[in-house]
């Protein structure tokens, strides 16, 4: 459980209008109650922090801003994380509420950690640039979440209020409930109308759109709807690279919108009146990110940016927030060098499938990613992502251990021999890298074996 005091960010004063999406949000006579983002300041003139990483050592850091109204400094978690595991463990409220984003505690559905607490993000998972400067989204993986039960401003009952988020386009699965916004401060899912959150994802076991999905919908607790109809509307899937997603209602109407948050305007997928049970609302006012409202724990996606508004915001407003993200130039960081482990037997390589410490890693068909790049260093480290190394799990030695990725740390178990007669060895146990039971499917997964040469332990290293 999260116990550190947290720091409440000044409201900012004598704001420069129209330089940030809170800012935008003030002119048009919808303030934000909420702001939350660990790339960029959300007004013009904040200068105070962005997010909390709790290092493996359980010391903390707050990260900050370039300058005021900038992008996130970086640098300084990477200086404070370096080599270690570092975790997000607050995401700070910018609107001078204190509205802050910690662990979520369990709820209809337990989380993953000690006492059915979900799980903390990887603060290096998301890498990210924002004006050309590096920064760190929060990747939420299934059993991560935030939330905060006891709020100050948000909207409650039938009041009107405006969500938006920006989020990765390309991160995202079929489960609930990648949600950000309103929820319900019981945890438990125990009646209809009790929250309203931006949903992104492909879920069809409620609300759905045309196409495969991704869609934006809203989480309104008893189902996610694409529109006034449950079950099936006309919301498009939408797959950009970054995606910006509205959500957005007041008394018997709401909207979804949407669009490509690195360029081009917001298109209106529904605007219309409440779905059948769901007017009045009865929001309750918590703040959720990663699940569902009564902590849905199987959701998947990645946040960069959002805010709750106090009122109902014009289009006119939104296309302007959307103009500033779009100037704001988020984009994927570039590819990390290396070159791809090709096995000689199944022809496929190395492949990491999630970005976490204790990843195992497997077979997968080649591709230009990053998870398929490793780097051999001078001091025979396998490197992945740029800060993850090819690890013998445990430090284990014996035929049969877990060959993994964990943060680099120069150990023994994760230096690894290169070998000419194309086996790769631990310079610790001496065993090989080796396809499990000789594999050669998708999702085969790595170990150690004794050294014997069969073409399940041959590999070739290819640009």
């Amino acid at each position: 459980m999260l116990a550190t005091a947290l720091a409440v960010p000044a409201e900012p004063s004598a704001r420069a209008a129209g330089s940030g999406p809170c800012d935008i949000y003030a002119t048009g006579g919808t303030p934000c109650v909420a702001a939350h983002s660990t790339t960029r300041a959300l007004y013009g003139n904040y200068n105070g922090p962005l997010y909390q990483v709790r290092r493996s050592d359980n010391t903390t850091r707050d990260i900050g801003v370039l300058s005021a109204g900038g992008v996130a400094d970086s640098a300084a978690q990477d200086a404070f994380c370096a080599t270690a595991t570092c975790l997000i463990s607050v995401i700070y409220d910018q609107s001078g509420r204190g509205n802050h984003l910690t662990q979520a505690p369990p709820g209809g559905f337990p989380g993953p950690e000690p006492g059915g607490w979900d799980r903390l993000a990887d603060a290096k998972a998301a890498p990210v640039t924002v004006g050309g400067q590096k920064a760190y989204g929060v990747r939420i993986t299934p059993g991560t979440g935030y939330r905060n039960n006891k709020t100050n401003g948000v909207a409650t009952g039938d009041q009107p209020e405006g969500i938006y988020a920006v989020v990765d386009g390309q991160h995202y699965n079929q489960w609930c409930c990648f949600d950000y916004g309103n929820a319900q401060t019981t945890n438990t899912a125990d009646r209809p109308a009790i929250m309203e959150t931006v949903y992104f994802g492909s879920s069809k076991q409620w609300g759905y759109g045309d196409g495969p999905g991704p869609w934006v919908m809203a989480d309104l607790e008893w189902g996610l709807f694409s529109g006034v109809n449950a079950g099936y509307n006309r919301n498009p899937t939408i797959n950009h690279r970054f995606v910006t997603a509205i959500v957005k209602g007041e008394p018997n109407h709401w909207a979804i919108r949407g669009g490509n948050a690195q360029s081009g305007s917001l298109s209106t997928m529904f605007d219309g009146p409440r779905p059948q049970g769901y007017h009045p609302m009865r929001k309750q006012g918590a703040i959720l990110l990663g699940i569902g409202g009564d902590n849905s724990v199987t959701g998947a996606g990645t946040f960069f940016e959002g805010v709750l508004t106090s009122g109902y915001p014009t289009n006119a407003t939104e296309d302007a927030v959307q103009a500033n993200i779009t100037a704001a130039a988020y984009a994927p960081v570039a590819s990390q060098p290396g070159r791809q482990i090709v096995g000689s037997q199944s022809n496929r390589c190395v492949d990491v499938p999630a970005t976490t410490n204790g990843t195992q890693v497997q077979l997968a068909d080649c591709q230009s990613a990053d998870r398929q790049r490793w780097t051999y260093t001078a001091d025979k480290r396998l490197q992945v992502f740029g800060n993850k190394c090819l690890d013998a799990n445990g430090q284990g030695t014996a035929n049969g251990t877990q060959v993994i990725i964990w943060d680099c740390h120069g150990g023994a178990n994760q230096q690894w021999n290169v070998n000419s007669n194309g086996t790769i060895s631990g310079v610790q146990s001496g065993r090989c890298l080796d396809a499990n039971a000789g594999g050669t499917a998708n999702g085969t997964k790595l170990i150690l074996w004794d050294c014997h040469g069969g073409t399940n332990q041959q590999w070739a290293m290819r640009g």
